[in-house]
C-alpha cells in the first residue's frame, strides 16, 4: 500500500514545484530504490498533461563508472543527461541512495576531470533556469542508507523527511505558500542593500551584495526547502570563516573546513579530515576559490545535521557558503563546474549586519 505521504510528495512535485502543464517534456531521475515515488510521479505528470521521462537507474552504476572509466570515458557525458538539461521543460531529480559513500574511496583527480567534463552542462542548465526557460526540483526519497546517516531508524527517517516537506499535513501546498510569504519579508527588505558583515565565534567576513538579488527558496526548486539565498560580488569577500559540520561533495566527507578569504579568493584552506581532497576541489579551475553562494537557512523542522545538504543546507539557526558556480538569476557571475555548500552554525552568537542594521542574531532574524 503507497504510503499517502508519498503521493503528497508527488503532488507537490508536480503541481507546486514544477507546475507541470499539458505538453510538459518532465525528466525524472532516481534510482529504483525510489519506485514508489517514481510511479507516483509518473502518474501525476500524466494527469496533468505532461510527457513524463521517468529514468530509473540501478544502484552502483556510479561506483562502477569512477572506478573503471578511461579518461576519454571521464570526459564524455552521455546525450541522456544532456538533452533534457539543453531541451526539456522540467527536470525532477530524486535522491535514493543505497550508499552515500561510494565514491568515498575514488582518487579526487577522477572526480575532478569528471566535474571539470561536466561544467558546460552545468552552465547551460544555471543559464536556462535563470531565464525561467528550465524547471527544476531535487528531493529524496527515504532509504535505509540516508537514515543510516542520520543516525535514525527508517521509520524515523521517513517521518524526519516528509515532515521537512509538510508532506504530512492536510495541505502542504499551502504549507509552502506560507513559507513564501515569510521568506518574501526578508527578501524584500534586502533589495538594495549593499554591505554584509557576518561576525560570530566561527566567522569573521564582509561582502558586498550591491547590486545583487536575494532568491526566496521557497521549495519550487527543493523539497523540502527553506532558504534565501544570493550570488555576493566576487571580488568582495573578506575575512575567515570555520564551518561547524562536514561538508561532503561526491560522497566524500572533509571535516574541519577553514577558509581564508582576500579580495573574494580563497588564498588559504585547511580542513581536519581529507584536505587533500578540498585543496584539489578549489584548484578544479580558477572559479573554485570564489564564492558562488551566501546563504541563510529557515526550516526549523530541519532541526539536526544528517549529512545530506538537500536537507542540511535549510537547517535553522545556520547560513552556508558555496565555493564554486554562482547563481545568474541572482546577479552572480562566477563560472565554475563546482558548487560545493558549507554550514556555519550561527545560534551561539552569530550575528549578520546589513548597512549597520543588525538583521540577524543567533539564529533569529531581528528586523
Amino acid at each position: 500500500m503507497l504510503d499517502p505521504r508519498v503521493a503528497k510528495q508527488a503532488q507537490i512535485l508536480t503541481h507546486y514545484c514544477l507546475e507541470v502543464k499539458p505538453g510538459d517534456r518532465i525528466a525524472v531521475n532516481g534510482t529504483v530504490l525510489a519506485e514508489p515515488l517514481l510511479l507516483a510521479l509518473q502518474r501525476e505528470i500524466l494527469r496533468a498533461g505532461g510527457y513524463p521521462h521517468v529514468m530509473a537507474r540501478i544502484p552502483g552504476l556510479d561506483a562502477i563508472f569512477m572506478e573503471e572509466a578511461n579518461d576519454d570515458q571521464l570526459q564524455y557525458v552521455s546525450p541522456f543527461f544532456q538533452i533534457p538539461i539543453e531541451q526539456f521543460e522540467g527536470l525532477i531529480r530524486v535522491e535514493a541512495a543505497a550508499n552515500t559513500r561510494q565514491l568515498s574511496n575514488v582518487d579526487p583527480a577522477r572526480i575532478a576531470r569528471r566535474g571539470k567534463a561536466m561544467g558546460p552542462v552545468m552552465q547551460t542548465y544555471m543559464e536556462r533556469q535563470a531565464r525561467g526557460d528550465l524547471r527544476w526540483v531535487v528531493t529524496l526519497f527515504p532509504t535505509p542508507a540516508h537514515a543510516q546517516d542520520a543516525e535514525m531508524s527508517l521509520r524515523e527517517f521517513e517521518d524526519y523527511a516528509f515532515g521537512a516537506m509538510y508532506a504530512d499535513e492536510e495541505d502542504p501546498v499551502e504549507r509552502w505558500q506560507e513559507v513564501h510569504r515569510q521568506q518574501q519579508r526578508l527578501v524584500d527588505w534586502l533589495e538594495g542593500k549593499r554591505e554584509v558583515k557576518v561576525q560570530g565565534p566561527d566567522v569573521d567576513l564582509e561582502l558586498s551584495i550591491e547590486g545583487r538579488r536575494f532568491v526566496n527558496s521557497d521549495g519550487r526548486n527543493n523539497m523540502p526547502s527553506g532558504e534565501i539565498f544570493t550570488s555576493p560580488v566576487e571580488d568582495s569577500i573578506n575575512g575567515w570563516i570555520r564551518f561547524s559540520y562536514p561538508a561532503i561533495h561526491t560522497g566524500v566527507e572533509v571535516d574541519g573546513i577553514e577558509l581564508w578569504f582576500e579580495n573574494g579568493r580563497i588564498t588559504k584552506a585547511s580542513a581536519a579530515k581529507n584536505e587533500a581532497f578540498l585543496i584539489q576541489a578549489l584548484d578544479l579551475d580558477p572559479g573554485a576559490r570564489y564564492l558562488g553562494e551566501f546563504a541563510v537557512g529557515t526550516n526549523t523542522r530541519i532541526d539536526r545535521f544528517i549529512g545530506n545538504i538537500l536537507f542540511d543546507e535549510k537547517l535553522g539557526g545556520t547560513i552556508h557558503l558555496a565555493i564554486g558556480a554562482g547563481y545568474p538569476e541572482t546577479g552572480g557571475r562566477n563560472k565554475s563546474a563546482i558548487h560545493w555548500d558549507m554550514l556555519c552554525d550561527m545560534k551561539a552568537g552569530g550575528q549578520i549586519i546589513v548597512d549597520g542594521d543588525l538583521f540577524y542574531e543567533s539564529g533569529e532574524f531581528r528586523i
